[in-house]
């Protein structure tokens, strides 16, 4: 696909959207090349395919089946590219369990902002780098103490032990 126009891009996001809201796997699937690159911050490794993907989606939608996102500002595009970026807020309730990695749910509810970066190809999302603050997700969900609470405060202390503990190791 040569360069990203913007009418091309509004109509896309639209259809994005709609996929995504829909908890389709098959629809959010065909919107990207089956050779799709995703990297999210919510997984831990890179995704590569659309089984891949369809693992992530099953495992999100599982953990938050209220799970939505809406495009706030986008798309934005840059010239003689076939990239776009797009702002979203999304909202869900943590009611499932989460595997990986292996969280309990808590039935709390969030709401997070982050921004997606696509490339296309064919007119479908070839890559796919999504970013939003994972520290702030986490402690919204009870995954992570509050900030500047006793219990933050004690696990910075433990991390710290625990870099003495191997640069101890390390030079014996």
């Amino acid at each position: 696909m040569s360069e990203v126009n913007l009418a091309w891009a509004e109509e896309f996001s639209g259809r994005w959207e709609q996929a995504w809201a829909s908890h389709d796997p098959e629809r959010v699937l065909g919107l990207m090349t089956e050779d799709i690159v995703y990297d999210d911050s919510a997984w831990p490794t890179t995704m590569r395919g659309h089984a891949d993907v369809r693992r992530f989606l099953e495992v999100a939608w599982r953990a938050m089946p209220d799970l939505e996102f809406f495009l706030t500002e986008g798309p934005y595009l840059r010239r003689g590219a076939s990239s776009a970026a797009f702002y979203w807020r999304g909202t869900g309730t943590f009611t499932g369990p989460l595997d990986p990695p292996g969280f309990a749910p808590t039935g709390k509810s969030l709401e997070f902002h982050g921004a997606d970066f696509h490339e296309y190809r064919d007119g479908k999302v070839s890559r796919l780098r999504i970013v939003f603050d994972n520290m702030d997700v986490g402690r919204q969900l009870g995954l992570l103490p509050a900030s500047g609470s006793a219990a933050e405060k004690a696990g910075a202390a433990a991390q710290r032990l625990g870099v003495r503990a191997r640069g101890l190791r390390n030079r014996g």
